[in-house]
């Protein structure tokens, strides 16, 4: 049996404080979860059961129900689309709340289902669907449905066309009916509740450290305690006392296990310099500090009506120290506007002035005067017209060939593509046909690519408009006049093709195949056309940093679209490796075209991102750019938001085509890097380029990169981006990354780095609910970063630097205690103390400073990038400053110790009667003294006072006192020893014992400050220069509401001319004369009488 030296409440207590705490945090947690999961599991749905609708719960869906959504509800399990209230089967869903794709999707029934729009009808349905196993990928689904009719089997294949999914959306349809293929875990949503990796930030690293080391110190106290008794007790008289006899059993016990037994008293004794409650502290600040962020009007965007969002707060003092930022480009620095800008149409280029097509400077054969081409196509409706008055003269065999070519051109812009369209009559849409009548400017259009929309509706503005789709019809109106295409199949887009395709019939039967993409996969496809000219001005359009697509066609002879037709439905209905035979078939069909020309849309920067990527620069942290466009275009953007300058040596590692020839490259690079006397350079890689760099050559790559101040790749897929972070991250250096996007295509990159930053823009919402933080503009990440970055670093470090501290002076004189009393294990505090010390009366001050401190001012923060780099590489929680506070702390702990012992521990004359101090009274000196030494410490941390701080700082000290009085001055009858009572009162009424506690606090603290001052005037930081700063000018800002009012528009015009230069330090190379300036003019503002 052990005799442990306090009570087990004494030491289980704040372990239960901290345990109930996180369970209460965890299990509110929970509960919002299961509230959640109920509300979800128990929606009521119909479902088609015994020839009738039957009302019941989600959760009780089963595969093979056929179930009935309404609009606007959500589904509840996947479901292949069986039949709608619209002739032609189709549906239109929003799928925001899985991918963040915010426009409406189209899906189809297959015919033999979609006129069943009865439950009757549906109930009497005899059919068997085939489908590939519960699979993750949102946008994959294989399947076929074999259709009993007449004894007759049909079979149907099924894509992602078919497939409704679980947590999207019914929108504009009045309802649908669908089969219940995949549900419940094996839905394709909950395939993708993935766990994302746990991050951890540098700080809870360095607790982590720190943790061990007290641990460390702690088992050393208990052994130098257990050891340092049985040397005491090896003689006689220490070891067995007159007045403390040994039982026969104890004589009789095992020394090995009384040994064992006095350690494990030790630790007990001394376990309170682990600081326990330290985590629940840090759960507290990193959860009320995270409000602060959402709470800031400055990270608020009124256009948009978003405000920033924190997601995880687990990472807010990872802000403060990021070396790595990695953005992506469109829709993060740029706005994912896209505005049709230029076209080039058979060789020759166009710009867009008011709706009209104007060539770009005369052609020879032009007339003066008459530079307008295809002013609202009105050439497409007179070829008479188009001969005598176009700026194009051309010969009559080739005005066929340029009217055909125009004519196809925006005749492909208008029909390949995916948009959809919302009338002002939105409910009415399903219907019916498409009604021809309808004016264009009653029509909205929708689309997964921003780019789709531009062009389409560039299309309009020109004269050809697409009104919209019907039962596999497409419908334009060119120039008034309606023409009907039967839309025959949709090759869709894939990452790895870069194009999509759509074979079209027209009325006079001619099967065409429309075809665009990035100039990569549709020129090499070509052998006809305008392909060189075309390049060129592809290029040129991408120099200017305009997005660019080609646009191409064919035309099918009859024999040949039966092969084509007969390959694409062999390749949608296997079951097996499907994707692989439709990328043969895509193949296959989309080759021999011949080139119509190429587009350009532009994508303007967001406003103040040139400062913003300068601003971080000056922060020490360098910035990459990752993007998907070509080379030309991200170059350009580079340059014009300021991530590239002219004066920076740009080197590149693009089109390379081996391993070697890739190795030798970034030789080359790496040589010309030390031979250069430049002082920043640039890289540019392509991703192609990047993949060859990463396979055997990561050491050289990498060291070429860390010498570059940008970087920007180009051509990248998603999952290139996710492994150069991971690369970054995994280097010796061991930086710290941040992610920036706003796509779905961003998530990747976004969850591998340290930090991840959503922007809340225009491609949904994937990237802002996967991230850490969002925000709605790039600009705003110089305030997260510089002020609340740099604020969570500063509070959360001297917090947990604090800590400790505070937990070295309260153990270390009970350990000091024990060479008094023999190692006896004896107690210096009373248990209650012991309890509440780190509970009730140094808490709250700490916990306050952690939400509220402010050591600079916000705006001299943002204002002055550099002073980011005083926080960088976790300094304020390196090895050297955490041994500062240990010894600090030690240092205490002595004065307090031996300060007691000798100015009042032997001193008859205290108590007024003879009597000398008991070991409680003198314990409860020490323990007054370190509450009062260490609640100052913590108030000459503070800079920034508020009457909070004021309330928590003085009042625990009061509240300490109270207590103490309360708790010694009355006998309480449910304690089993009343050591305390009279202790403090008897204590409090000794002068010498007032002047002792006077004395030791300012001792204690006496050095401290002096230290401050030393190194603030002797060594001081830049962050130390900001504080003298921004507290002179608030100390003058109040000196002139004393002046008289003649006086004070003086001063105000001085003060506010120091002010600029003060902000504008930061930025200058001579800081010192404006230092020299700025005291004159203080010095000028306080010397007038």
């Amino acid at each position: 049996m052990i005799d442990t030296p306090t009570s087990p409440i004494t030491s289980g207590l704040p372990l239960f404080f901290v345990i109930t705490v996180t369970a209460i945090k965890q299990g509110y947690e929970d509960w919002l979860r299961h509230n959640s999961d109920n509300e979800v599991n128990g929606a009521p749905v119909y479902v088609v059961r015994s020839g009738g609708l039957v009302k019941t719960r989600s959760k009780n869906i089963r595969v093979g129900d056929i179930v009935r959504i309404a609009k606007d509800e959500i589904f509840p399990a996947d479901l292949v689309l069986l039949s709608s209230d619209r002739l032609d089967g189709s549906c239109h869903v929003t799928t925001a709340s899985l991918d963040g794709e915010t426009n409406l999707k189209t899906h189809v029934a297959v015919p033999e289902t979609a006129v069943l729009q009865t439950v009757a009808n549906l109930d009497s349905l005899i059919a068997v669907i085939e489908c590939q196993q519960p699979e993750a990928d949102l946008y994959r689904f294989m399947g076929r449905m074999i259709i009993t009719h007449q004894m007759e089997e049909i079979v149907r294949p099924l894509g992602p066309e078919s497939l409704l999914l679980r947590g999207a959306r019914l929108k504009n349809t009045k309802e649908i009916f669908g089969v219940a293929v995949y549900t419940g875990m094996e839905t394709k949503m909950a395939l993708n509740y993935k766990s994302k990796s746990q991050k951890r930030s540098a700080v809870e690293k360095s607790m982590n450290t720190f943790l061990i080391i007290y641990l460390i110190i702690l088992i050393s106290e208990a052994i130098i305690s257990t050891i340092l008794k049985y040397t005491w007790q090896a003689e006689e008289k220490w070891d067995e006392p007159w007045y403390n006899q040994k039982t026969e059993h104890q004589r009789n016990s095992s020394k090995i296990l009384k040994f064992i037994s006095d350690f494990l008293a030790f630790l007990v004794l001394y376990n309170f310099i682990i600081p326990i409650s330290l985590y629940v502290t840090v759960e507290m600040q990193k959860f009320l500090g995270s409000f602060f962020i959402g709470w800031d009007l400055d990270l608020y965007h009124e256009e948009s009506d978003q405000k920033a969002q924190v997601n995880t707060s687990d990472l807010n003092e990872e802000l403060g120290q990021v070396d790595y930022v990695f953005t992506d480009k469109t829709g993060t620095l740029t706005e994912n506007e896209m505005q049709f800008r230029e076209c080039s149409i058979n060789g020759i280029k166009y710009q867009e002035i008011n709706g009209r097509l104007v060539p770009e400077g005369p052609t020879p054969d032009s007339s003066e005067g008459n530079l307008s081409y295809l002013s609202g196509l009105s050439h497409l409706s007179n070829l008479a017209h188009l001969t005598s008055s176009s700026s194009f003269r051309t010969s009559p065999e080739n005005e066929n060939e340029l009217l055909k070519g125009h004519d196809l051109f925006f005749k492909a812009v208008s029909l390949c593509h995916t948009v959809q369209i919302s009338n002002v009559q939105s409910d009415g849409i399903g219907d019916g046909p498409w009604q021809s009548s309808l004016a264009s400017s009653q029509l909205e259009y929708y689309a997964s690519s921003p780019d789709e929309k531009a062009l389409v509706e560039a299309a309009a503005r020109i004269g050809i408009v697409f009104i919209g789709n019907s039962e596999e019809i497409m419908e334009i109106k060119i120039l008034g006049k309606l023409e009907r295409y039967r839309l025959l199949h949709v090759l869709e887009f894939d990452s790895d093709r870069r194009r999509m395709s759509v074979i079209v019939q027209a009325c006079s039967g001619e099967k065409l195949l429309f075809a665009k993409g990035a100039e990569s996969s549709i020129l090499p496809k070509c052998i006809g056309g305008e392909i060189e000219k075309t390049r060129v001005h592809v290029d040129e359009f991408a120099l200017k940093g305009l997005r660019t697509l080609c646009i191409a066609y064919r035309q099918f002879t009859p024999k040949e679209y039966e092969e084509v037709d007969r390959r694409l439905f062999e390749a949608r209905t296997a079951l097996q490796q499907r994707e692989e035979k439709l990328a043969e078939a895509f193949q296959f069909i989309e080759k021999d075209l011949i080139l119509l020309g190429a587009t350009a849309v532009e994508d303007r920067l967001q406003d103040k991102v040139r400062e913003t990527i300068e601003a971080l620069r000056m922060a020490g942290i360098k910035v990459w750019v990752l993007t998907g466009d070509k080379y030309e275009t991200a170059v350009s953007v580079s340059l014009s938001c300021g991530h590239f300058h002219r004066t920076m040596n740009i080197l590149e590692l693009i089109h390379q085509k081996s391993d070697s020839e890739c190795a030798e490259q970034l030789r080359q690079l790496a040589r010309r890097i030390k031979e250069d006397h430049v002082i920043q350079h640039g890289l540019v890689v392509d991703g192609t380029s990047l993949s060859l760099a990463l396979r055997e050559h990561e050491k050289l790559f990498m060291e070429v990169c860390r010498t570059c101040s940008a970087v920007l790749c180009c051509r990248m897929a998603p999952l290139q981006k996710a492994k150069v972070i991971r690369l970054i991250k995994i280097s010796p250096e061991k930086p710290i990354t941040l992610a920036v996007g706003d796509g779905a295509n961003d998530v990747s990159m976004i969850q591998e780095a340290h930090v991840g930053i959503g922007i809340m823009g225009k491609e949904g919402r994937q990237a802002a609910r996967n991230s850490d933080y969002a925000i709605a503009r790039f600009k705003f990440l110089s305030k997260l970063l510089f002020v609340h970055g740099h604020f969570y670093y500063i509070r959360i470090a001297t917090l947990v630097q604090y800590f400790f501290y505070k937990n070295v002076c309260f153990i270390t004189p009970q350990f000091l205690y024990q060479f008094y009393c023999l190692f006896s294990q004896q107690t210096l505090y009373d248990s209650m103390y012991l309890t509440l010390y780190n509970i009730c009366f140094t808490s709250l001050p700490v916990l306050i400073y952690s939400l509220l401190e402010q050591h600079v001012d916000p705006h001299v923060l943002q204002n002055k990038p550099t002073l980011y780099r005083d926080i960088s590489k976790n300094r304020l929680l390196s090895i050297k400053t955490f041994l500062y506070w240990t010894i600090l702390g030690f240092s205490h702990a002595f004065i307090f110790f031996f300060g007691s012992y000798f100015l009042m521990g032997k001193d008859e004359s205290l108590l007024g009667n003879g009597q000398m101090f008991g070991n409680w009274t003198f314990g409860t000196l020490v323990f007054t003294v370190m509450v009062i030494t260490v609640t100052v410490k913590m108030a000459l941390e503070t800079h920034f006072w508020t009457w909070i701080n004021h309330l928590v700082t003085w009042g625990s000290i009061i509240f300490y006192f109270i207590f103490s009085l309360f708790y010694s001055g009355i006998l309480w009858p449910f304690l089993s020893s009343q050591n305390m009572y009279f202790v403090f009162i008897q204590l409090l009424s000794s002068g010498s014992a007032w002047f002792a506690i006077i004395l030791m606090v300012v001792t204690c603290l006496f050095l401290d400050v002096v230290k401050k001052v030393f190194d603030r005037h002797l060594h001081p930081t830049n962050t130390e220069k900001a504080q003298m700063y921004s507290n002179t000018v608030a100390f003058s800002d109040e000196f002139i509401a004393l002046q008289p009012l003649s006086r004070a528009r003086d001063h105000l015009s001085r003060l506010s001319l120091l002010k600029q230069m003060q902000v504008s330090s930061a930025w200058t190379p001579c800081a010192a004369s404006q230092e020299k300036q700025q005291a004159r003019l203080l010095e000028e503002c306080w010397s007038e009488p």
